[in-house]
Order: structure tokens, then sequence, then C-alpha cells
């Protein structure tokens, strides 16, 4: 009994009721205009809430590479503890804030698809996906409250509330005649990139009420307005409300009604009329997602129909439900892609309409090697990964490796690829400057867009976590993973040409020479003040003394393989 009390008690803790009360505020119209008047934020745009909700988590300015950068907090995912932080790709996310700016301040890219274009894992969807947690989070905040309305009318005797299907902006309910006029009022005293833009009419279900309701009270505006109820709006994806996500299925199977809605036939008996608004399900992804986001997953995959009701969607800020004039809309489309369905949109001439009504973000794959080690390190932490111990510089290899991939060979006489990683992550090398690492940077604009993803990586370190040895020794070390990834590349889906399997390979031989030069460099820091650790180094030099004059292998203890005797070893203690 009183453990039940005492976990009761905790879920108590966690509940906060003025909160809850708060988050589903409803009142008049009257008090709602009063609400605006006092604070317009709450009559934003889509766009506008959503570039204030990036901002509203901070920003940090760096240089890098003679670059001014603008670090967006929010992309570390605070609200849920880094659980989908991005890292590294700073400049491609600076593009799409710029361009969700430019879009709040109604400069033309509010009319544009946006749509983020990269290799696979490259962090895409994951953007899309934090976007759309932001928003969730962000209406249920104070500075991102947003407001809709339902319909109270009464049928058979009792009140019966109708909530509008699109979650409409309630100043939308004020004719258009004098809503330029309290517009202006509302904006006096703002400046210009944040004045209030109420724009188009109602949805056509609340275009049916108001009518009726103005017909019944013979055209008197304020009694229509007793009806109107304005409710809290919170975003939610699981709900339908504000968010919205469309994937592609196959053409056979694609229906635009998944877009815009469709008719209800149960309810067409009880109107008349299969173009009665009150018959019509205004459930499609873009009704729902109105005052919110959209989101397209491969949306280059989308039958051409459905892209056609984007171009509308997008440029008119308008689409066509099924019997229906054109409804206005108020929403971010976003989209992403991967690079071969790009190429097809780029050579296929019919879709030259949509390729100008589309912005293009570039997300690339990090080519910062302190940036890509932050990924694997998120992924096995500690309090994820219990009971397996991982060496020292293990995430740190298959992070190196999977950036050497994605760049390309320098040009400078005298510079190996593995330096100008290292230059990349802002290391010191002699004779080369700032100005030098911008200009390796110019030469190749397309670098970040190939090369192994990091899921590649993550599943070859999962693989390494769960393999038998693993399991024995507890532990997992860097040529444990070294060896997972080589193999792996025999079977990988993505890459079916030989001399790019060879590179891979031997970029790996680099990466693992790389850590045996800083293997032994951190072994003789540490034996200098251990006794013991001299002893083992005398004991494996002279097994490899013995191997190496009798023409026999060195079994590496911890890479499972059978090696040639180890003659930088010999030879660096042969010369001390």
């Amino acid at each position: 009994m009183a453990k039940r009390e005492e976990i009761l008690s905790i879920i108590d803790q966690h509940l906060d009721s003025e909160r809850f009360r708060q988050q589903h505020w409803a009142g008049t119209f009257n008090e709602y205009l009063d609400m605006v008047i006092a604070d317009p934020r709450i009559a934003r745009n889509a766009f506008q809430r959503l570039y204030d909700m990036i901002l509203h988590f901070g920003t940090e300015r760096y240089t890098w590479m003679k670059q001014d950068f603008v670090h967006y907090k929010f992309f570390d995912d605070p609200i849920d503890n880094g659980k989908d932080a991005v890292f590294g790709l700073d400049g491609s996310l600076m593009r799409l804030v710029e361009t969700f700016k430019s879009a709040a301040q109604g400069y033309g890219s509010d009319r544009r698809i946006l749509l983020l274009h990269g290799p696979v894992g490259s962090s895409k969807s994951t953007i899309v996906r934090l976007l759309k947690k932001g928003l969730e989070h962000y209406s249920q905040l104070d500075e991102g409250a947003l407001y809709s309305f339902a319909w109270s009318v009464e049928e058979d005797g009792r009140k019966v509330l109708y909530p509008c299907p699109m979650h409409e902006e309630p100043l939308k309910l004020i004719p258009k005649a004098a809503r330029g006029d309290i517009l202006a009022k509302i904006n006096d005293d703002l400046p210009q990139g944040r004045h209030v833009r109420v724009e188009g009419d109602l949805d056509p279900f609340c275009r049916r009420m108001f009518e009726d309701l103005l017909l019944r009270y013979d055209g008197d505006w304020r009694k229509v307005l007793d009806h109107v109820v304005v409710r809290r709006l919170i975003l939610s994806e699981k709900d339908r409300v504000g968010i919205g996500t469309f994937q592609p299925k196959d053409e056979k199977n694609q229906d635009s009604t998944e877009l815009t809605g469709d008719i209800n036939y149960r309810k067409i008996a009880q109107y008349g009329s299969d173009s009665d608004p009150r018959a019509f399900n205004f459930d499609g992804e873009l009704n729902i997602a109105n005052r919110g986001v959209c989101e397209f997953i491969e949306v280059l995959k989308l039958d051409v129909a459905f892209l056609y009701d984007l171009l509308g969607a997008s440029q008119e800020h308008t689409i066509k439900p099924k019997k229906f004039a054109q409804t206005d809309i108020d929403e971010v489309i976003i989209g992403h892609t991967n690079e071969p369905e790009y190429k097809k949109l780029q050579s296929n001439d019919l879709m030259e309409a949509f390729r100008d009504r589309t912005i293009k973000i570039d997300v690339p794959y990090n080519i910062r090697l302190s940036d890509e080690i932050k990924i694997y390190e998120k992924d096995f932490s500690d309090s994820r990964v219990r009971g397996i111990h991982i060496a020292p510089h293990t995430v740190e290899v298959a992070a190196m490796w999977a950036v050497l991939t994605r760049l390309e060979e320098p040009k400078k006489a005298g510079l190996t690829l593995l330096q100008k990683m290292k230059l990349y992550d802002g290391k010191n090398i002699p004779g080369f400057t700032e100005d030098s690492v911008k200009e390796l940077r110019e030469e190749h604009p397309r670098e970040g867009m190939d090369g192994i993803s990091p899921r590649y990586i993550q599943d070859k370190i999962s693989n390494t976590l769960v393999s038998e040895q693993a399991q024995i020794e507890r532990g997992i070390n860097p040529f444990m993973v070294m060896n997972e990834l080589e193999s792996g590349l025999q079977h990988h889906s993505l890459i079916n040409d030989e001399e790019q399997k060879k590179r891979y390979k031997e970029l790996l031989s680099i990466v693992r020479e790389e850590y045996e030069d800083t293997l032994k460099t951190e072994v003789q820091r540490a034996i200098s003040a251990d006794e013991d650790a001299i002893q083992r180094l005398c004991t494996n030099y002279i097994e490899n003394v013995r191997a190496y004059t009798q023409h026999e292998r060195v079994r590496n203890k911890y890479t499972g393989r059978d090696e040639e005797p180890d003659e930088r070893l010999m030879r660096s203690i042969e010369e001390k």
C-alpha cells in the first residue's frame, strides 16, 4: 500500500496541473483578440514559428577555414538530451535556417519546397525529425503558443463542438474587407520582419459553417462569433495535428486523397451531397499539417501526379481537395532525397517546373574527424554499452577511416590524404596555413557527398560488440573493429566497384598504420614509469626476434591474426 502511494506520488510530481490547464485553454474570439494585441507572436505563420523555435534554443558563433559559422543549439537536440543531435553540419544547417528566415519575412522562399539532398545516412531525416519534435515541444511553451477554434452549435437541444478540421488561425474569421486595417493596427509597433500576416480564406468546412450562421443572423458577424470557441493548439505528429509525414508507396497504391482528404461516403446520405464539406474528411497529410510542417520522405520517388499537388501547395499555398475549390494552407513543406533520385530529376525535362520551385540544401557527410567521432561516442557511450569495454581509440580509428573515404586526394605536392584530414580537423602541419586549408576545401567542393556512411560504421561496431571474441574477452579494440570494417566491404550493398573497394582497403591500411604509431608513442610514454610494462615489452621483443630468426609468424592476441614479426618494434628498441 505504502509503495503504491510512493509510486503514485512520483507520477504526481511529474504532472503539472497548471500547465495542463494553460495548454487546454478555451475562450471567446474577443479574448483571443486581446491576447493577439498583447502578444502578436501567437498569430505567427508556420515559417515564422519554425524560425523562432530554432532561435529559441540559442546560437554560438565560431570561425573555421576563415569562414564565420553559426551553430544553432537546437540541432544538439536539447529536448531529448542529444538523442537526435546532428554533428558537424553547421554549414548546411545555416543555409537551411537562413531559408527559414527569408521565408518568415515573406521574401519568396516561403513559396518553395525545401529539399534536403545528400548521400544515404547523412542526417537528412534526422534534421526533419528534429524540426517536427521541436515544433511539438515549442507549441507547448508560452513562447510558442498558437490557437485554433471550434464551432459551438446546438443540435437536438444540446451544444455540439465541431473543431476546425485544418486548425485554422482564428484571425481568418475576420472578413477580408476589414482584415487589412485590423492587421495594420496590430502591426503598428512591430518591426517589418515580425509583422503578423494572415492570408487566405477559411477551409471549406469552416467557410460553410460561417456562411450558414451568417445567414441565420442576417449578416450579423458578431453573433456568428458567439459560436466560436478559440482553443489552444498543441502540435503533435501522433495526433496528426499540425505535423504530417508522407511516405511514397508503389505507384499502383498512390492516391492523391492521402494528401488532400477524401469524401466521407457515410455522411453523404445525412447531408445530401458529396460536395458538402460536412461530408468530407479533411485528413490528408497536407490538411492536417496546416499551421505546422509536412515531411515528404524520399520525395522524388513520388508519382508525378503527387508532385504536381506539391507545386500548388508550395507556390500558391493552396491544395485542391476532391469536389472543392482551392483551399488555402499555411505550412512548411520539406522533403529529402538521395543522390540517384536527384540525378533523375535533373535529367527529366518534364520536371522543370518542380525543379524551379525547389530550394536544394546539400547535407553531406562529416569531413571533420572530431565531429565524426561524436556520432559514435553518442551511440556507443558507457551508458549504452554495458559489460563490454571499448578500448581507447576504437571509435576514433573507425571515424578516421570513414572521413578518409569522403575526401579527395590533395593536389598539393607533399601532402598526404591523412595530413589533409588532420588539417580539416584543425591540426597544425608545418608549411600549411588557414588559407592553405581553405584552398584545399575549394579544390573539391563535393567532398562529403560520397564515401562511407555513418550507418555502415555503426553496424560494424555493433557487430564487433556482439562477436564471440568480444564476449569472451569482454571488450573490443581498434584492430577488431578494423577487421570487421574490412570484411564487411565484400558484401557492402552500395559498393559494387572493385576499384573503390580496393581504395577503401588501402585507406584502412593507412588508418591501421596511424593507429600503430599512436599506440607505440603512448606505450613508450607509459612504460617509462612501469617496470611490468618494460618486462612485457622485452618479452614481446624476444618473441619477435625469435620468430624473425626462425622465419615464423607471430600470433597477435588483439587481432587474432598470425602476422609477420614486427620489424619496427625490434628496430625501435635496438636503436635506443
